[in-house]
Order: C-alpha cells, then sequence, then structure tokens
C-alpha cells in the first residue's frame, strides 16, 4: 500500500533532512577545529604567542562540533521516534547553542582588527628580538626563513623591520637572504635594497595568515546558525501535533 503523504509526514522527512544537515555542519567544525590546532601549533613557532589564539579558535570548534553533531543525531532520533521529550530538550539546547554561536560570531566580527593589530605588533617586536639568520639552526628563524620565502614576503611590513634588530647588530646586515627574489643571486648581499633583489612589502598572504582561521570559523557558525535555526522552527511546528 503506497505511503499517504500528508503535511505532518512531510514535515517529519524535513525535520529529518534537516537534522542530518545539523550533523554535517558539526562534523565540519570538528574538522575545522582540528585543522586549527594543527596549524595554531606550528604557525605559533613563527609568531610566537601572537598566533596562541589559534589553538583556542580550534578548541572551540572540536566543542562546539562534538556538541552540534550529537544535538543533530538526537534530534534525528526523536523525530523519527516521535518523542516529545527528546525532541523538546533538542529545541532548548539548540536555543542555547544559536545564542553562543552568534555572541561568539560577533564578538569575532567586531574585535578582530583590534586583535590582529596587536598580534602584528608583537610579531614585529618578536621578530626583531628573536630573529638571527637565513642559516641559523633555531626553529624560529628557520619557520620565519619559510614563511619568508612561500609568501614572497620581507619580514612583517618590509625590510626595514630589521633595522636596528638583533640580526642587523650580529651580521651588520639590512635584510636576510630570505628577503631576496633570487635567494642564490650576487645582488643578494644584505645591502641592496632594490625592489629588483627584495620583496618590498608584505604580498597580504601574511595577514591572512592570521585572519583566515578566524573568519574560516565565522562563517562556519553563521551557515550552522542558519541550518539550526530551521531546524529549531521545524522541531516546535512537529512537536505540536504530538502534545
Amino acid at each position: 500500500m503506497a505511503e499517504i503523504h500528508t503535511p505532518y509526514s512531510s514535515l517529519k522527512k524535513l525535520l529529518s533532512l534537516l537534522n542530518g544537515f545539523v550533523a554535517v555542519s558539526g562534523i565540519i567544525l570538528i574538522g575545522l577545529g582540528i585543522g586549527g590546532k594543527c596549524g595554531g601549533a606550528s604557525l605559533t613557532n613563527v609568531l610566537g604567542l601572537s598566533s596562541a589564539y589559534l589553538l583556542h579558535v580550534g578548541n572551540l570548534c572540536l566543542v562546539m562540533g562534538c556538541i552540534t553533531v550529537l544535538l543533530g543525531c538526537a534530534g534525528w532520533y526523536g523525530a523519527t521516534k516521535e518523542s516529545r521529550g527528546t525532541l523538546l530538550f533538542c529545541i532548548l539546547s539548540m536555543v542555547i547553542v544559536l545564542i553562543m554561536e552568534i555572541t561568539a560570531a560577533t564578538v569575532v566580527l567586531l574585535f578582530f582588527p583590534i586583535v590582529r593589530d596587536v598580534a602584528l605588533e608583537h610579531t614585529f617586536v618578536t621578530l626583531r628580538k628573536n630573529y638571527r639568520g637565513y642559516n641559523e639552526p633555531d626553529d624560529y628563524s628557520t619557520q620565519w626563513n619559510l614563511v619568508m620565502e612561500k609568501l614572497k614576503c620581507c619580514g612583517v611590513n618590509n625590510y626595514t623591520d630589521f633595522s636596528g634588530s638583533s640580526f642587523e647588530m650580529t651580521t651588520g646586515h639590512t635584510y636576510p637572504r630570505g628577503c631576496c627574489k633570487s635567494i642564490g643571486s650576487v645582488s643578494c648581499d644584505g645591502r641592496n635594497v632594490s625592489t629588483n633583489v627584495i620583496h618590498q612589502k608584505v604580498t597580504g598572504d601574511f595577514v591572512c595568515c592570521l585572519d583566515r582561521p578566524l573568519r574560516a570559523e565565522t562563517e562556519a557558525r553563521e551557515g550552522t546558525s542558519l541550518v539550526q535555526d530551521h531546524r529549531a522552527l521545524a522541531e516546535l511546528e512537529f512537536e505540536a501535533p504530538l502534545a
């Protein structure tokens, strides 16, 4: 016998589908959290304590992702079994999660420019103090050389970041070889600051290293909140006939 399609059965299927999207969004948050923790740990070696917030972003994504996956599974179970108690628990939990996510996303968007400026300033000071040179064996110098080569930049702002730094006082050079466009060239002598020899300014990728994790996490939260909002409304409509 063919299944009779009613608004109630359609709403039940819609709710199950929305719970599936919620669970998937939770998995995405978990993936962002793992990526944030791994990437944040390596980036901290370069930027120092100024990028330690990336580790907290990763932890927050992991926690919110796990909670979202559990709520998605619980909502799917409640819709399938038509359990009023489970649906009510999911609705209340989802409201709390929505408030937390919207608040966190708002705070990030409002205060991110300030946090980024402070982080860049701290990175600038740390670079002048701790950077030793291109062939130095310490991890800090090695990681910075890799960053400057990959992002085609010279310091945080430009080669003037090394003026008066411990690197200049130790070597007598204006900039390290990592700033050169062609490291093996004769003109890369540490004193020739021509635009044909060294990278003069940040290309934009360096700043993206700081804001990409937060931007991605904020966008993921906004997308998750949108799905959760529709799901909460569907649960309210679905629960009414069960009363």
